[in-house]
C-alpha cells in the first residue's frame, strides 16, 4: 500500500489533526495541520508546451536582445488563409439564404429548406474536391467523416424538404 499515506487509518493512534486538544488551563487549542512530505506528497503540475500538435504554426524567430527593435510592416495573409475562407462562406451564405427562405412563412419553408440542404450537400463536395489546405472550416475531422456528415445531413433536410408542402 505504498499510495497510503503514513497516517491513513491510525484512528485511535493520538489527537486528530486539526481537532482541538485541552490544555491543562481547560482552554481548547487547534494543533496545526500538517503539510504531506514524502511519497504522499501530490506531484508538481505538468505543461505540455507542445500539445496539441495540430496545425499550430512554427513560433516566430526572436530578434536578439541586443537588436533594436525594427519597425515592421503588418504580414500580409497568404492566399492560401484568403482562399480557405471562401468555401465556408458560400455554404454560409447558402444556409442564411435558405434559413432567411424559410423565414418568410409557410408557401416558402419547403423551397427554403431544400436551399439549406443543397448547401449542406455543395459543402459536402467542397470538403471532397478541396485540399486540406483550401477547405479551411469545412475540416473538421477526416475528410472521409467531413463527407459523410455533409451528405447524410444535406440528404436528411432535403428528405425532409421534399416532404413539406
Amino acid at each position: 500500500m505504498a499510495n497510503r499515506p503514513a497516517n491513513a487509518g491510525a484512528h485511535s493512534a493520538g489527537p486528530q489533526q486539526g481537532m482541538p486538544q485541552a490544555t491543562p488551563q481547560g482552554v481548547p487549542q487547534a494543533t496545526p495541520l500538517a503539510t504531506p512530505q514524502g511519497p504522499a506528497a501530490a506531484p508538481p503540475p505538468v505543461h505540455h508546451q507542445d500539445f496539441p500538435r495540430g496545425r499550430r504554426a512554427a513560433p516566430a524567430p526572436t530578434a536578439p536582445a541586443h537588436a533594436a527593435p525594427a519597425q515592421a510592416a503588418p504580414a500580409a495573409k497568404p492566399a492560401s488563409a484568403v482562399v480557405a475562407w471562401l468555401p465556408y462562406l458560400i455554404v454560409l451564405a447558402g444556409t442564411v439564404a435558405g434559413l432567411v427562405e424559410a423565414w418568410l412563412g409557410s408557401q416558402h419553408a419547403g423551397r427554403g429548406t431544400a436551399v439549406v440542404g443543397a448547401a449542406l450537400l455543395v459543402a459536402a463536395l467542397a470538403r471532397l474536391a478541396l485540399p486540406p489546405r483550401y477547405a479551411g472550416l469545412l475540416a473538421s475531422r477526416s475528410k472521409a467523416q467531413d463527407v459523410a456528415a455533409f451528405a447524410v445531413l444535406g440528404a436528411a433536410v432535403l428528405g425532409v424538404a421534399a416532404s413539406l408542402p
